[in-house]
């Protein structure tokens, strides 16, 4: 092999170890996504959604935590004593052959001692525990609907921060396209009012429109990077990595147009809104029957069994200590006979407040329909607004042409064309806000609708 190979496959062996250091270094990945694409990566990564889900496994575990407080009870205890100084009791001097009247102190107990005991208990009846029972369950159906409700807001908020990216790019490429078509007119124009054949206020006035468009054109981009980040968040993917969208701002607009999905009724009972509001207020009347149990008995049993042993030195490792055996097996009862009337306030007040949660469940209601009025007629407005604006951008495209046909024939003053262009820039804007209207209104509108109808794993099985 000559001097060149061997230079050569070094060169290609330290290129190679330096792109593999760097790709272990970033560790960086890049994604693409469509919408729907980006909306199933979100339910499963998106931060609100994580949490949402645990809170799922923790209503789950509090189910159980409180189910398992009405089981049986097995207690250990393990109990060692150490006399550094023994009581003594006196006892009449009598006793042991001395006068009356006098006394002999003697120390009764050992000095060391160890006590083994385990206690089983089991609750007979407690009235709080079979409401806590069914509070357990509502605070379950609770947790699960909170996390549709999440899901529902994080495709909305997907769908949103899509769109958003979509309109900041195409804005971006608007915007460049103008400076481009300004920029050549400024040049051409310059050059006419060096040769004396057009005014100094033809090449001012298009110098003004450059100026605008370089400075919207820089906030476009500051815009697009802005819109990126906000959409990796809603994801819950690094800022830090690369994202690339494959759905275009025009056809996804035009996917979501559904006139038909604004003569889709309202059902409350698939409302999430609904079933938390109703949640709510079960948890209420729950808490009420709850007070209310409090005035019924507790019966609970037990049996314990024990062992222990005592010495003056300690010998309760040894072989051949002696312990002695007990046991005890009983039954408690507990009633609240009187409490000067406080548990009847308790009562009363959770009553109230179940009462605050039935009314606030009504207002719910009503709010949840006045949404969906308000969401239908934004949808509608927003498919019509954008109709609307792409007529008028097709005219604003064709008065601009024509002002800057008649500029460069002299025609028409600089002014006449600056005037079209604005023109044609706010038609422009119009179209672009009424396509990301119509993705984001449809995404409202079925948030109400509780559509895509998203399960818990419980609903589906």
């Amino acid at each position: 092999m000559n001097r060149l190979s061997y230079v050569t496959l070094i060169l290609m062996f330290f290129a190679f170890a330096k792109a593999n250091s760097q790709q272990t270094t970033t560790g960086l990945e890049s994604y693409a996504f469509t919408l729907e694409e980006a909306i199933d990566f979100a339910l499963n990564n998106n931060y609100q959604a994580l949490n949402a889900k645990r809170d799922i496994a923790a209503a789950l575990k509090q189910k159980w935590e409180t189910t398992a407080t009405g089981l049986p009870q097995v207690t250990g205890t393990a109990d060692y004593q150490n006399q550094l100084k023994q009581p003594i009791t006196p006892l009449p001097g009598e006793i042991a052959g001395g006068e009356p009247g006098t006394f002999v102190p003697v120390a009764f107990s050992p000095r060391q001692s160890a006590n083994l005991t385990a206690t089983l208990s089991q609750i007979i009846f407690d009235g709080s525990y079979i409401v806590a029972l069914e509070a357990s369950k509502t605070f379950l159906d609770f947790s699960e609907n909170a996390n549709n409700k999440t899901k529902l807001e994080v495709r909305k908020g997907v769908i949103n921060a899509y769109g958003g990216v979509l309109l900041s790019q195409e804005n971006v490429d608007i915007v460049t396209r103008n400076l481009e078509t300004v920029e050549k007119n400024l040049n051409e124009t310059r050059k006419i009012y060096e040769n004396g054949l057009t005014e100094e206020e033809d090449v001012e006035q298009l110098q003004i429109t450059y100026l605008q468009l370089t400075n919207q054109l820089n906030s476009a981009r500051r815009q697009t990077e802005i819109a990126m980040n906000m959409l990796q968040l809603a994801l819950g993917i690094d800022l830090k990595e690369t994202i690339t969208l494959k759905d275009d701002l025009e056809s996804l607009a035009l996917k979501t147009i559904d006139p038909a999905l604004t003569n889709e009724n309202l059902n409350l009972e698939q409302s999430v809104d609904y079933q938390i509001a109703r949640n709510l207020s079960e948890q209420r009347r729950l808490e009420y029957k709850l007070e209310r149990s409090k005035a019924l008995p507790k019966v609970t049993a037990f049996v314990n069994y024990g062992t222990q042993a005592f010495d003056d030195d300690f010998v309760f490792f040894n072989s051949n200590t002696q312990w002695f055996q007990q046991s005890i097996a009983g039954l408690s009862i507990n009633w609240p006979v009187f409490t000067s009337f406080g548990r009847k306030a308790r009562v009363d007040r959770a009553k109230i407040a179940w009462d605050q949660a039935l009314t606030d469940q009504v207002r719910a209601e009503q709010e949840i329909e006045l949404e969906y009025e308000r969401a239908v007629n934004e949808y509608q407005l927003a498919i019509d607004t954008y109709f609307t604006s792409k007529q008028n951008l097709q005219l604003a495209e064709r008065i601009e042409n024509k002002n800057e046909i008649k500029f460069t024939e002299g025609i028409a003053t600089s002014f006449d064309l600056r005037q079209a262009q604005t023109q044609l820039y706010e038609a422009q804007s119009e179209y672009l806000n009424s396509m990301y209207q119509v993705i984001t209104n449809k995404a409202a509108l079925e948030t109400v609708l509780n559509t895509p109808e998203y399960l818990t794993n419980n609903d589906q099985d």
